[in-house]
């Protein structure tokens, strides 16, 4: 996935054009949009990375529409049944998709049932977050840093047990990049969602994940898992003096996204209503708070610069697929 490092010098800029547009579109464009509750299809488990910070955002842009916006998670096959169910709804503005790297990016190119595509089937309204994965650990391992960690994987080679949301998930891929950056092999141990997999190395069923921030912090605050280090890069602090990975292991940088989209079709002025407040909603109290906590990075974009984003993000994810080995099934 795209480095937000490579992004940062740009971050300001599309901050503000991401803020900005809409404003030309004439009000009587968006005078009956929204009239009733909005349905935003979360295609990830409750819990989950995407869940979390996806209801927080839409929670408040649901306020500044005046309209509930009601979430429904439906997760199953790497994000792919959810998404499938976006594509095919009508495109009236009441049925949107919170996307991610995973369901976006990932899915359609492993799995062979997999009938949408991406570039060509949605409406990109706009990036809403980037997210560091951090790397997080079971308690009981005697490891402090990042350098600890990848030593006495070396030593115990084989013997740790690497959780996933899934076989080809970006948990998985991120996973399989860090241990080729550090030189190491663990047992890779997939679940059915993010949240199964974090939940896993609590229960210390599976030792390590590498796994989107807002998934685990809760559980970091509460010593349920031990935080070593986040994928961002070196010099960035999304999550207070907590360290990039890349100080450690050079060259790993690998983190996820979460945008929001809708069914091909979408009218322009739905788009760009919807465009201009998710930027507004980005810049609440309620949901900086929530993206403090969480080790999220507010992100709000134009849809055209959502789509060079996202086409960039899919070429990155082709190659790490390759450099794993695997194939769509």
């Amino acid at each position: 996935m795209p480095s937000p490092a490579r992004t940062h010098a740009s971050r300001r800029d599309v901050l503000l054009a991401g803020i900005g547009v809409g404003l030309a579109v004439p009000a009587h464009s968006q005078s009956t949009y929204p009239d009733r509750a909005i349905r935003t299809i979360v295609p990830n488990s409750p819990g989950s990375s995407v869940d979390t910070i996806g209801r927080v955002v839409m929670t408040e842009l649901g306020k500044l529409l005046g309209q509930p916006v009601v979430m429904d998670n439906r997760a199953g096959a790497a994000g792919a049944i959810g998404v499938e169910m976006a594509r095919q709804a009508a495109a009236d503005g009441y049925t949107l998709l919170v996307g991610s790297s995973s369901a976006i990016s990932v899915a359609p190119l492993l799995q062979k049932a997999v009938a949408y595509q991406p570039l060509r089937h949605f409406e990109l309204i706009s990036l809403m977050a980037l997210l560091p994965n951090v790397l997080v650990c079971h308690p009981s391992l005697p490891v402090t840093s990042v350098s600890e960690f990848v030593r006495l994987a070396k030593e115990r080679a084989g013997e740790w047990r690497m959780a996933s949301a899934g076989m080809g998930s970006a948990s998985h891929l991120a996973g399989e990049a860090f241990q080729s950056a550090g030189g190491f092999k663990s047992l890779h141990v997939p679940y059915r969602g993010g949240s199964q997999g974090v939940a896993s190395v609590v229960a210390h069923e599976t030792d390590w994940v590498l796994t989107p921030a807002p998934a685990a912090m809760s559980l970091v605050a509460g010593k349920r898992l031990k935080l070593l280090g986040h994928s961002m890069p070196a010099g960035t602090h999304p999550l207070g003096d907590t360290p990039a990975i890349g100080t450690e292991v050079p060259g790993f940088e690998v983190s996820g996204w979460i945008g929001l989209m809708g069914p091909q079709g979408l009218p322009a002025s739905t788009v760009a209503l919807l465009n201009r407040q998710v930027a507004q909603a980005l810049q609440t109290p309620a949901v900086r708070q929530a993206f403090e906590t969480h080790g999220a990075v507010a992100y709000p974009t134009r849809p055209e610069a959502f789509r060079t984003y996202l086409s960039k993000d899919i070429a990155v994810t082709q190659a790490a697929i390759r450099a794993a080995g695997l194939q769509a099934e």
